[in-house]
């Protein structure tokens, strides 16, 4: 390893680099403190380690103060992550995430918008049966979260079922040779017996060495025209490139990512640079020489600093290839033309090449939950239990009912009626387009609502659209309740960022297909200045947009905000 500032002696690692250092490849003291049944919760350290292991430690922030008052310690659970390469499962699959969220979690099922299931309100005790059961359903929680590779993403846009079937496995191949290697799993969660003759420090992670990697690491493949992966939010991206209706290979893109602080310049919004093309044959090398760059020169002292877009535009791209080159001892050829042009989804029924149907159904911000007047889940469980082909989770949290064979397609069609599923049709083509990370009351880093409240402000903006014949407009506006990013907001034309309880810093500008950041219009706002502030800007796309012209293209256009190609720009 070159100038590994974690091998430096001299260096001040972070204090989750020292907790890597000394927990024996993930395992610490987590199977022990799993055994006290008398605290719901867990210390610090291991807490940091659990990430690794696919959950984090919550509490509900909604009962917090009132836990306080009575000297209670705070209500304490887990989020638990399931990860499941280009978000393909199986009926029986499905169920059983279905069985876990009602047995062990709190009756509701979260599509992530990395194509990973999420199951809140996980209580200590029951983490261990849970993580099991998935395991028996060939499913893991193993890298859901934590300094390694997270869960791979693709397209599983059904149009080109053959190549898009393709790229699923390119998915799942990069995953599966970018999981972490250590035994500590299986023996924490599934009673894995140790390696006769072996000791944890003899263990080896031919990949990711002894501490991991400094921070996360996302990977994901785009299949043109549509970019619904975000391709360009991802530490390692590739856009397919099909020549002759064959996939000829893959142009890479390396550096995204969504994160930053608010306050601090230091941190930002970055959008991937394309940096050549490769054969199929070629993926696995260059995901995993790519990743030893990062393990190598990532941050490891400044956890905010650590992303591998800092390391690229600390040294400049030029280092970056010219290091990968020197680990593969071969350099990629030069990209090859693609072109983009949306990164949503195409709800209702299609058809595939391969002559089976596929139902896109349009979920508000990823959540299946029964309620009184649409019961989703439950509508979801029904078709589970006769269908024969799979389910897809689209990268905008969406679900997609897919390979449905023609004689099936009738019953589908009649239980989606029958629980009122929906592909949004009689929604507005912004609330399609709409995404939220699950902010309040579990997310520790959040600082305003985001799932909880988005549905009501969408409900306010509607009417606007409706008044300048927008409604049927697609455009793409997303929320977050922290700046660090889950709903990919940096990209979005309209993206709402919480600063604080009721206030959120309003964005705008960013690339319809995805290519391009947006830009800070008004900071720390509350609901009634964020709709003054959208509906003149609305009445004046409505008015005067050109031919064809995109919202956020208008935005810059029309002098609202200024156009942002780079992070390093974007506070400027």
């Amino acid at each position: 390893m070159s100038d590994n500032n974690l091998m430096n002696p001299n260096s001040a690692r972070s204090d989750v680099e020292e907790i890597k250092l000394r927990t024996n490849h993930l395992r610490g003291n987590l199977a022990e403190s799993l055994k006290d049944p008398i605290t719901a919760s867990i210390t610090e350290d291991e807490n940091r380690l659990m990430k690794f292991h696919g959950s984090y430690m919550q509490d509900d922030r909604d009962l917090r103060n009132e836990r306080q008052k009575q000297k209670l310690e705070p209500a304490f659970q887990f989020m638990v992550r399931v990860r499941a390469p280009g978000g393909v499962v199986t009926p029986d699959q499905w169920l059983m995430i279905d069985r876990i969220a009602q047995q062990y979690a709190n009756g509701s099922i979260r599509l992530t918008t990395r194509q990973s299931f999420q199951v809140h309100g996980v209580m200590k005790w029951s983490m261990k049966p849970m993580i099991r059961e998935v395991n028996e359903a060939l499913l893991t929680t193993l890298a859901a979260c934590g300094d390694v590779n997270r869960n791979v993403m693709c397209g599983p846009n059904p149009h080109q079922s053959e190549l898009h079937g393709e790229v699923y496995e390119w998915a799942g191949k990069l995953s599966r040779h970018l999981e972490p290697q250590t035994r500590a799993y299986h023996e924490i969660w599934l009673d894995g017996e140790k390696v006769a003759g072996t000791e944890p420090e003899d263990e080896q992670e031919p990949i990711y060495g002894k501490v991991y990697l400094p921070r996360k690491f996302k990977i994901g493949i785009a299949v043109p025209p549509s970019n619904d992966v975000d391709v360009f939010s991802q530490d390692l991206g590739f856009i397919a490139i099909v020549e002759n209706g064959k996939l000829a290979g893959f142009n890479v893109t390396v550096g995204g990512g969504m994160g930053m602080s608010h306050g601090d310049p230091k941190t930002y919004p970055q959008v991937g640079q394309v940096i050549g093309f490769v054969r199929p044959d070629q993926v696995i090398e260059l995901a995993e020489k790519t990743v030893t760059i990062q393990r190598d020169y990532g941050d490891r002292c400044t956890r905010k600093h650590a992303r591998f877009k800092y390391t690229i535009d600390d040294r400049g791209i030029d280092w970056f290839i010219g290091e990968l080159t020197a680990r593969l001892g071969w350099k990629p050829e030069p990209a090859r033309p693609f072109h983009f042009d949306n990164n949503g989804d195409r709800y209702g029924w299609v058809k595939g090449s391969d002559g089976k149907w596929h139902l896109t159904l349009f979920i508000q911000n990823g959540r299946i939950v029964d309620q009184d007047d649409y019961p989703l889940m439950t509508g979801l469980r029904e078709i589970a239990k006769v269908h024969t082909g799979d389910f897809r989770l689209t990268p905008n949290q969406n679900l997609i009912i897919g390979g449905v064979k023609t004689q099936q397609k009738k019953k589908i069609e009649e239980l989606a009626k029958k629980y009122g599923l929906t592909e949004g049709a009689h929604l507005s083509a912004l609330r399609r387009n709409s995404m939220a990370c699950v902010a309040l009351p579990t997310c520790g880093l959040a600082m305003a609502e985001s799932e909880r409240y988005f549905p009501t402000l969408l409900s306010k903006i509607e009417p606007m659209l409706e008044e300048f014949g927008l409604q049927n407009d697609d455009i793409v506006i997303r929320m977050t309740g922290c700046p660090n990013g889950c709903a990919r907001p940096a990209l979005a034309e309209i993206a709402l960022i919480g600063k604080a309880v009721g206030k959120y810093n309003l964005y705008l500008g960013g690339g319809f297909a995805g290519d391009r950041l947006n830009r800070l219009y008004k900071e720390n706002i509350g609901e009634a200045e964020i709709l003054d502030s959208l509906k003149p800007i609305l009445a004046h796309y409505a008015k005067d947009r050109q031919n064809g012209e995109r919202f956020g293209d208008f935005t810059i256009r029309a002098g609202y905000v200024r156009e942002v190609r780079s992070g390093q720009d974007f506070h400027s």
